[in-house]
């Protein structure tokens, strides 16, 4: 796979940067046009995209040969709140709905042949953000979507998830570092300041990421787009305002890398999230944020926004802005993870059936 992947021209090598989203149930011509433009290295399907199951297989089968490269074909299949596949599958509960760590193992493992089945190799979770009953009052959108209610807790019930949904075949993806558990807004509309001194930061927010890096369970990181404005990490950008950690790279490489040794992949959240578009045009994020060492960068939505953001990261690595040997790390990384992802499972409406009749018996036991 690092062979395949080191000696793609150019384009392609920058296209598995990209981890985008389509717009349709189908690839049409408008999508043929951007994955051939793009040659992106994952695509993410949201509720837009699921809306019946043989179409949804269809366009992950359609998407996979299209592309230069097997690439990942994720989704944010949670549960609760965030459940992708709620038209086509029974709906899942949220992981804070779950009380034992048996109830996480059963979870992930019908999560993992559920979308196996459609075509997904990764799920963007388990969320490993840590909610106490102090940080319960604060509306960040992510109560329901934590497991636990402490910091044992979150890291004992997520751990079991994330090991079980791998070794059913499905990669996982631990979200959303450095930790937004104490973040008063959603990043979705503005970049919230979480305001923490180390101690608290160190104590609650990083435990559950050093425990998950001493089990070498860890294939890939989502980063927050998140300002931390009482810790010493904290940058700032040119223009003197607060640097969100998915463009940081005191968070990304010295933090995530250097200190706490992971080796794995490191994804921007969705860079089109109000948090950065309102201070950052998306070309000038996607250059700050493989400059800061991520090594894929989300965009989800504006198929415009993928060219551009594309564009604005090839054009810095012709002038050397950005170094081939910066896109090669990156790309390393990449293969080692894509060496990892295993065929999906045969299309199986009445395995769905039944699986979505576990679902439905695992919620039951909830009440």
């Amino acid at each position: 796979m690092l062979d395949k992947i080191l000696s793609l021209p150019l384009e392609q090598k920058i296209g598995q940067l990209f981890f985008i989203g389509l717009a349709g149930t189908q690839v049409d011509d408008s999508a043929r046009r951007l994955l051939e433009e793009i040659s992106p290295g994952g695509i993410c399907l949201f509720a837009r995209n699921i809306r019946e199951a043989a179409p949804t297989r269809r366009l992950l089968d359609d998407v996979r040969t299209l592309l230069p490269v097997e690439p990942f074909l994720s989704l944010d299949q949670e549960g609760g709140l965030v459940d992708r596949l709620r038209r086509v599958a029974e709906p899942m509960p949220a992981a804070g709905s779950l009380r034992t760590p048996a109830q996480a193992e059963e979870l992930a493992r019908l999560t993992a042949e559920i979308v196996r089945i459609f075509g997904f190799n990764m799920n963007f979770a388990p969320v490993v953000d840590v909610i106490d009953e102090n940080r319960s009052r604060f509306v960040n959108g992510l109560y329901s979507r934590t497991f636990g209610k402490n910091r044992e807790e979150v890291f004992e019930m997520a751990a079991v998830y994330l090991a079980t949904l791998q070794r059913h075949g499905c990669l996982g993806t631990i979200k959303h570092f450095p930790g937004l558990g104490a973040a008063e807004l959603d990043s979705h509309a503005e970049l919230p300041a979480v305001n923490l001194k180390f101690e608290e930061f160190n104590e609650l927010d990083l435990y559950p990421y050093r425990r998950f890096f001493e089990t070498n369970e860890v294939r890939s990181v989502m980063i927050a787009h998140a300002a931390f404005p009482a810790l010493d990490l904290q940058e700032r950008d040119k223009n003197g305002k607060l640097l969100p950690s998915s463009l940081s790279f005191n968070f990304t490489t010295k933090l995530l890398r250097e200190d706490l040794g992971f080796e794995g992949l490191a994804l921007t959240d969705d860079l089109e999230m109000g948090a950065i578009l309102k201070n950052y045009g998306i070309g000038e994020a996607c250059k700050m944020a493989v400059l800061a060492g991520q090594d894929q960068l989300l965009i989800c939505n504006d198929a415009n926004a993928v060219r551009e953001g594309f564009a604005a990261v090839r054009a810095a690595v012709e002038s050397g802005e950005i170094g081939e040997q910066r896109i090669d790390e990156s790309l390393r990384r990449i293969a080692v993870v894509k060496n990892l992802l295993l065929s999906p499972l045969s299309f199986d409406t009445k395995r769905l059936e039944d699986l979505s009749g576990s679902v439905a018996n695992l919620k039951a036991q909830l009440i």
